[in-house]
């Protein structure tokens, strides 16, 4: 027998061999359809119709074609950074009371998971507006666009032709219902770039265009909520946050009598909603949420800027909902429609609070967010229904040291000698003696050093300082609450914001196409696997004329032919 083994080991190679050369190095649907794309200079020659056909042949090859999607819901976690996400996972499960490193948020269950490449056309590091465009309208664009082409940010003539359809416009010009769901301004940078064309995400009510941005014939983004109805019916459901941006200066906001609205043209919009919405529900508070389940439209403005961070809401004079409560409101409205819906829900705060240099609140509005992602799931079915969970860009929250399993997450680093781990739980200690935290910044108002608003030293939420001094060493810890809700973490570099990351974030997925997300791709796919995976959607986009022989949506719409004759 012997003899015969080196033929048969021989034999046994060259079978392996053969199976190796045929199988696919990576999982591809049936459906993976091959679509060409022109090589470019980069990035002078990156034109927006190379930038969709680019992210609709990556889409298709990864087989989102075969998707067979009714519905979509796309969650955005603004400033949800790998980091952020690993550290509000511990987080959550300490607050559950476990070690925390082994608890999953609700979307770290979804199957398939990929990579966001996030920069902008003219910047590594991106903002939320040029980020949310390229997964609204599967084309990469400047910082600060809100739904229009690469241009110059405050050139309002010239962005006026670069328009481009969202598809959140294509689903209503396609006769589906949609919504609109963030912790934001309804008028900021994320939600904005589902409805609005602006190169300036600044513009958010009359005020504050420029006097030649209102020449040129810029509109300001809270009307643009009202007359992008012009695709169909407008979004059925927006909640949010921006009272102020829809109501002018004589009109004394309903939950503070120190306030008032912003808008200085007349133009009460929430007013010219209810006259558009005779049947609709416009609220402003928990309890009148709960009141219109059964309207066929839902306007819900509940702060008069952003809505309050999680940890903030119990102290709300009129009661607040929840993400989770604004999730299942939507879905509820939504579903009624047979033809099927698309909704964006963005958990706005999180990155507020990084910004902010404070990453309780980032933490606890980012368990905040997965609570909505879980009542999506219980509202919704995996065989109609696709889920995504991204971020629009990161951030700079560090995760370091070597603290022991089960160390709050918040907490100052306690370990067993470092990476050696040869000694008894105790502080770690940097270089010169003093104890540090597990999180951390890059940069921020978290810097210690005396600043024109709080003196050396830790520092304590809100600050936003205008000046700094230079830190002499760090401050000692050690008798400091760093799990205080109100707690800075450190920044190395002082700047009175704390600036986004350049690193790619996470997406997660579930549903009818979610299997052709994987790998790492480019942010403006992430609107390519929409369409492709909805069949409604796509033959809208096909009836216009802009698929291929293969029936894959690869020439860039123009957003006029898809409004109502």
């Amino acid at each position: 027998m012997s003899r015969f083994t080196p033929l048969v080991a021989a034999l046994a190679t060259t079978l392996l061999a053969g199976c190796a050369s045929t199988a696919p190095s990576s999982p591809v649907s049936s459906a993976a359809v091959q679509v060409q794309v022109p090589t470019v200079a980069h990035p002078a020659g990156e034109t927006p119709q190379w930038w969709y056909r680019n992210g609709a042949a990556q889409a298709a090859s990864h087989g989102a074609m075969g998707g067979k999607a009714t519905n979509v819901i796309l969650f955005l976690g603004d400033g949800m950074s790998l980091t952020t996400v690993a550290a509000a996972r511990i987080f959550e499960g300490q607050q559950k009371g476990s070690s925390g490193e082994e608890n999953l948020l609700s979307w770290e269950r979804f199957p398939a998971t990929a990579f966001s490449k996030t920069y902008n056309t003219d910047s590594q590091t991106p903002d939320s507006a040029g980020t949310m465009t390229a997964i609204t309208t599967g084309v990469k664009t400047h910082m600060g666009a809100i739904g229009v082409s690469a241009g110059t940010r405050s050139d309002c003539a010239d962005s006026l032709n670069k328009g481009l359809l969202t598809w959140l416009q294509l689903a209503d010009s396609a006769g589906m219902a949609t919504g609109i769901v963030s912790t934001a301004r309804l008028t900021h940078a994320t939600p904005a770039a589902t409805y609005a064309h602006s190169p300036e995400r600044n513009w958010e009510n009359d005020t504050d265009l420029t006097e030649a941005a209102k020449a040129a014939g810029c509109q300001d983004i809270a009307q643009q909520l009202l007359s992008t109805s012009r695709y169909g019916r407008g979004p059925l459901v927006a909640l949010g946050g921006g009272r102020a941006q829809f109501t002018t200066i004589e009109e004394t906001d309903p939950e503070y009598d120190d306030k008032v609205g912003l808008r200085l043209d007349g133009r009460s919009l929430v007013n010219e909603w209810k006259q558009t919405h005779p049947q609709g529900a416009y609220v402003w508070n928990a309890e009148q949420l709960k009141a219109a389940a059964n309207a066929p439209a839902l306007l819900g403005l509940f702060e008069p800027d952003h809505m309050r961070y999680e940890i903030e809401r119990k102290d709300d004079p009129s009661g607040e909902p929840s993400l989770a409560d604004l999730t299942r409101a939507a879905i509820a409205n939504l579903s009624r429609h047979s033809e099927g819906y698309v909704l964006m829900v963005e958990g706005a705060r999180i990155d507020h609070a990084n910004h902010s240099g404070n990453a309780y609140r980032a933490l606890s509005d980012t368990v905040a967010m997965s609570d909505a992602v879980r009542a999506a799931v219980e509202a919704s079915s995996d065989q109609d229904t696709l889920i995504i969970v991204t971020a629009d860009h990161s951030h700079t929250l560090n995760f370091v040291g070597y603290p022991a399993r089960g160390n709050p997450i918040l907490g100052k680093v306690k370990d067993k000698g470092g990476e050696d781990g040869a000694g008894a739980l105790d502080l770690a200690r940097d270089g010169t003696g003093l104890p540090y935290t597990t999180l951390s910044y890059a940069n921020g108002p978290g810097f210690t050093g005396q600043t024109n608003q709080q003196p050396a030293g830790p520092k304590t939420y809100p600050h936003g300082p205008s000046s700094f001094d230079p830190a002499k060493g760090r401050p000692d810890l050690t008798h400091v609450d760093t799990e205080h809700p109100d707690y800075m973490q450190e920044a190395l570099v002082p700047m009175k914001s704390e600036s986004h990351g350049g690193e790619d974030v996470g997406i997660w997925a579930r549903g009818p196409g979610s299997q052709a997300i994987r790998g790492t791709l480019e942010q403006n796919t992430i609107y390519h696997m929409i369409v492709q995976a909805t069949p409604r959607l796509r033959q809208r986009l096909c009836d216009a004329g802009t698929c291929d022989a293969q029936g894959v949506p690869v020439e860039l719409p123009n957003g006029k032919a898809f409004e109502r004759k």
